[in-house]
């Protein structure tokens, strides 16, 4: 039978935890019932039933028929109005990753099944072409890959960002890339000549330097090393790189802000930025969960200092506070990071896309041409 597992405060955190072998290679250590679900369930061990040989869990894709591909916010904190995620659910099974919540609106738990049970849209790039073509539209920059990796492994498959991205340079639309994978250096081919036209940058989110750590914390996305090769090699063929050094866990990898931006800016970075950790919803108890299987000598620190900088709570979700929160310890951070980008040169401003480009192609014999 599968046992529960234990949270940091000594009860167990509701839902089927998979023993730790079938779960090899995930990133949660349990599979909470979502919040909108009308029951919880809790595996245990009674010392009744047959012991059980579980297959490892596997990756499995359901394809989404999406109505429409570019998702639009009014948050007044966040430097882009508009979003395209081709995936729900990530592959590369970040334990802290702030999306996990919203799997709770397929139904389906934030642990566990956000990395294994992923969404996958086909339609991406038509939906693009018909959203982009519409009368009226007003083209600013597309941030790709804000709440999902659009290059997380199941991109080398279906290919979803790649087609996005072809139909962006079509239109030479700005885009914003987030990524932790080097596998967005495919797709040089396309970048290489949007940069050229100021149309992209992307973003590599380097959390720490330590391969042990981001293994533990980031189980499939590559690591750090082929992260900072990846800065390397997109910003030799031009394309503007920023270094997310995010998210920035108290106690945990909060020592590394200095080395992190020193090592992306030897590689070519020309912008930085970081962000507090965020514990929404279920993600809280996730954490918890983490931190009593992996380092639970550290978890009473990382929360208090997490309360502290979050007005007394493990998450504030007001505006202009979430990403940085408030308090001595965030000021630090930020006071750490001004200073470590100062002293590194990083450019005081950031670069901005252009949206002056921006043009629908004319259909000629039933395909798109500039001409």
């Amino acid at each position: 039978m599968e046992s529960g597992c234990g949270r940091g405060d000594g009860r167990h955190l509701a839902g089927s935890t998979p023993a730790e072998e079938r779960r090899r290679g995930r990133g949660a250590t349990a599979n909470p019932t979502g919040r909108f679900e009308a029951a919880s369930h809790e595996a245990f061990a009674d010392g009744w039933d047959r012991e059980e040989e579980l297959p490892p869990l596997r990756t499995e894709v359901t394809m989404e028929r999406a109505r429409s591909i570019i998702t639009r916010n009014d948050s007044p904190d966040i430097g882009f109005d508009r979003s395209i995620n081709p995936y729900r659910g990530c592959e590369h099974g970040c334990v802290y990753c702030f999306a996990r919540p919203n799997h709770a609106y397929a139904g389906l738990s934030p642990g566990l099944d956000f990395e294994t049970k992923l969404f996958a849209k086909p339609d991406a790039a038509a939906l693009l072409e018909r959203e982009l073509s519409a009368p009226g539209y007003r083209p600013r920059t597309i941030a790709l890959g804000t709440a999902t990796d659009p290059y997380q492994p199941i991109e080398r498959r279906y290919r979803l960002t790649r087609s996005v991205l072809e139909v962006l340079a079509r239109f030479r639309h700005p885009v914003g890339l987030v990524t932790k994978s080097d596998l967005v250096l495919r797709d040089l081919d396309v970048l290489g000549p949007m940069a050229g036209e100021g149309l992209v940058k992307v973003a590599l989110s380097i959390t720490t330097l330590d391969p042990d750590l981001a293994r533990r914390m980031e189980p499939r996305a590559p690591r750090p090393e082929k992260r900072l090769a990846a800065i390397r090699a997109l910003a030799a063929a031009g394309v503007p790189v920023m270094v997310l050094v995010a998210p920035l866990i108290p106690g945990l990898n909060d020592h590394e802000i200095e080395a992190v931006l020193a090592r992306a800016r030897e590689a070519g970075a020309s912008e930085a930025g970081g962000v507090l950790l965020r514990l929404p919803h279920e993600l809280a108890d996730l954490m918890r969960d983490w931190f009593a299987e992996h380092y639970p000598d550290r978890a009473g620190r990382t929360f208090s200092l997490l309360n502290q900088a979050r007005g007394g709570k493990v998450y504030d979700a007001a505006y202009g506070r979430r990403f940085t929160g408030t308090g001595p310890y965030a000021e630090l951070l930020d006071r750490r990071m001004q200073a470590a980008m100062t002293r590194l040169g990083y450019p005081a401003d950031r670069l901005r896309l252009r949206a002056d480009l921006f043009r629908v192609p004319v259909r000629v014999g039933g395909q798109y041409s500039l001409f």
